[in-house]
């Protein structure tokens, strides 16, 4: 009941359902009553229409009347009795087994309603052109249950539509929220990126003001997520030329004559302004890719985009000593603009270069997977443990423990591209047995 109630208070749909419903089942009640009475009055009209048609009949054809001594057996609840009036003087028994029956022979003309022998029955008293008086009659009982079945015949229309009438509203209710729920459908596979307007001309007019309102919302939403957009770029745009000032006069501090102590001093500082920059240009990227404003759709080399990443990052990987190596069979032209597959692949062979240990291996791969393209970044390093794969794409993230300094904003590089683009990502073992190494899965749409 609890459940019931619930779903009556927060469900707009159940409720119209219920009061439709309702109003049906009540009119229908109604309505069926009231066929039902009708029915069962004119049927009593049309059996005391037979009887005067009877009388009619019998007076119009000047027939005569005799009984006889040994009746045929019959239905003795639908028969129709006619007897002179008078002879119910010289009915031989007190029941209504015989004819003629014991009917008062002061009886009026006309209709009237008569007991024999505890059985009632319809009387029609007729005074013939010949001046005698017939009496038609038939048992109460019988009538009654004729019209029974005539009215409950009228109301049976009423009992096989009510159902069925029910089960139409059902549906068609369900068929006039159907906006709603397809409208509820779409907003939940959009894109987490999307804040783009509503489409309101196809919605119910009662629907739509609640849109209308959403929109507006979507659209203040999608300023304050600009504003903030622009906030980090501003401010890592203006922390660059700093660092980049820090950056040379460091690197000329480091070419003057000084103590080692004081050298020693100096290579840390480096390193710090370096992962200061790095962080920055991070950041710059992030809040670049995860704009749409200025992006394209077109297609890129995945051979191409593995040479250009590889030039650039191979005097990082053999400072390491390890060995990287590419294995494609075909080139494949995929839907993803050169620039962002480009941040996409240099972002997963360094965090590979950076993550595996010296003299380790990482390997580069181009496959075609059920007509799309597979490009997969093994290497040989401790890898992420399963419980940590998902959350490492969130910014800022790093597991603990691997002894690497970095941002933790590679990863959320990576999916930001990934899903502005629909493509997909996945992280698993390159191991699966020794649960060591990393494997990036990347699957492209093909061109």
């Amino acid at each position: 009941m609890d459940g019931f109630k619930k779903r009556l208070s927060e469900s707009v749909q159940f409720r119209l359902s219920l009061a439709l419903s309702t109003a049906i089942l009540i009119v229908a009640v109604v309505a069926g009553v009231f066929a039902y009475v009708s029915a069962f009055d004119e049927a009593h009209e049309m059996q005391d229409d037979t009887l005067r048609q009877i009388a009619r009949l019998f007076d119009r054809q000047h027939m005569t009347l005799s009984y006889p001594e040994n009746a045929p057996e019959e239905d003795d609840e639908s028969r129709i009795v006619l007897q002179y009036l008078a002879d119910g003087s010289k009915a031989s028994g007190e029941d209504d087994a015989g004819t003629p029956l014991p009917f008062p022979t002061t009886l009026p003309d006309g209709l009237s309603t008569v007991p024999v022998a505890g059985e009632a029955f319809r009387v029609l008293v007729k005074t013939t052109a010949q001046g005698e008086r017939i009496a038609v009659a038939q048992e109460i009982g019988a009538r009654d249950e004729d019209a029974r079945a005539s009215a409950l015949r009228s109301v049976l229309p009423f009992l096989v539509l009510l159902p069925v009438l029910l089960l139409v509203v059902g549906d068609l209710v369900r068929k006039l929220f159907r906006p709603i729920a397809t409208l509820s459908s779409d907003i939940d596979r959009r894109d987490e990126q999307d804040l783009s307007a509503i489409d309101e001309r196809h919605l119910p007019m009662e629907v739509r003001p609640f849109v209308v309102a959403i929109n507006r919302l979507l659209t203040r939403v999608a300023q304050s997520m600009e504003t903030q957009r622009r906030f980090v770029a501003d401010a890592a745009h203006e922390l660059r030329s700093p660092l980049t000032a820090l950056s040379l006069q460091a690197e000329r501090l480091a070419a003057s004559e000084m103590s080692a102590p004081a050298r020693e001093r100096l290579l840390p500082l480096r390193r710090g302004i370096e992962r200061g920059r790095k962080l920055i240009d991070q950041l710059l990227t992030l809040a670049k890719v995860q704009s749409n404003a200025g992006h394209t759709a077109s297609t890129a080399s995945v051979r191409a985009v593995y040479r250009h990443v590889l030039e650039d990052l191979l005097p990082l990987a053999e400072s390491k000593q390890l060995d990287i190596g590419v294995e494609i069979d075909q080139d494949a032209q995929v839907l993803m603009n050169d620039i962002d597959l480009t941040a996409v692949v240099k972002n997963l062979v360094d965090n590979a270069i950076r993550y595996t240990p010296p003299g380790g291996r990482i390997d580069l791969s181009l496959v075609m997977d059920k007509g799309e393209a597979l490009l997969q970044v093994k290497d040989s390093g401790p890898g992420i443990p399963a419980e940590e794969q998902l959350r490492v794409f969130d910014p800022f993230y790093r597991c603990l423990g691997t002894g690497e300094s970095g941002s933790g904003l590679g990863l959320s590089i990576v999916k930001a591209i990934v899903d502005r683009a629909g493509a997909r990502v996945g992280l698993d073992f390159t191991d699966a047995r020794a649960r060591r190494g990393l494997c990036v899965s990347l699957w492209l749409r093909v061109a």
